[in-house]
């Protein structure tokens, strides 16, 4: 039968491709954090991602290592490579499983972009990934935020999903546009930290 489980802390999960990662996906993670209370948040870059062209994707352990530099201030933020390590493609719901097998006392909460969300029941075992976590959908202000709590509130009916909206933050920092600039010899300073920026 169903019984609650009793967790003794909650940790945040952030995946993406991180391709580079920039102070856009710091801020969302910071403010699940704090909105939601979680003891930490880890950034999970994602490994084969079926869902992208692989072409202009940095390899795994640069982009891992990337994260690693630009986390490494925050004491509550850290970083998992199990995506990566994984061969063949990547599912969220596997990783999910993979996390719960190492935090049986956590509860989980997925951080994804707003638009995920419109997208997620289309994902590889979605119900499986509402059965394991809580979602924590970002908005950045080009979803509008009634579209978001109608969409929030079908995937509660529909799936018995947990969804937590945090308050929308209005952010125009994009990894493709940071690879854009690099490519044309432009500065990134100021849009990701200064580690990440040298090792660039």
């Amino acid at each position: 039968g169903d019984f609650v489980r009793n967790y003794s802390k909650k940790i945040g999960i952030m995946g993406g491709t991180f391709n580079p990662i920039h102070y856009g996906h710091l801020m969302i993670a910071e403010d699940a954090r704090c909105f939601c209370n979680l003891d930490e948040v880890i950034f999970i870059p994602s490994g084969n991602s079926y869902m992208k062209e692989a072409d202009d994707i940095l390899p795994g352990e640069l982009r891992f290592q990337m994260v690693k530099t630009a986390i490494s201030s925050n004491s509550h933020f850290t970083c998992s490579d199990i995506e990566i390590k994984r061969t063949g493609n990547s599912y969220t719901y596997e990783t999910l499983e993979e996390l719960r097998k190492l935090y049986p006392e956590a509860e989980l909460f997925f951080i994804l972009g707003a638009d995920n969300l419109f997208s997620i029941e289309k994902w590889r075992c979605a119900e499986k990934v509402f059965k394991e976590c809580t979602l924590i959908a970002a908005s950045r202000g080009e979803v509008v935020f009634d579209s978001l709590k109608k969409q929030a509130d079908s995937l509660k009916e529909t799936y018995q999903a947990n969804v937590i909206l945090l308050p929308e933050r209005k952010m125009d920092i994009s990894s493709t546009e940071i690879r854009e600039r690099i490519l044309n010899s432009q500065s990134v300073r100021y849009m990701m930290p200064e580690g990440v920026c040298n090792y660039i």
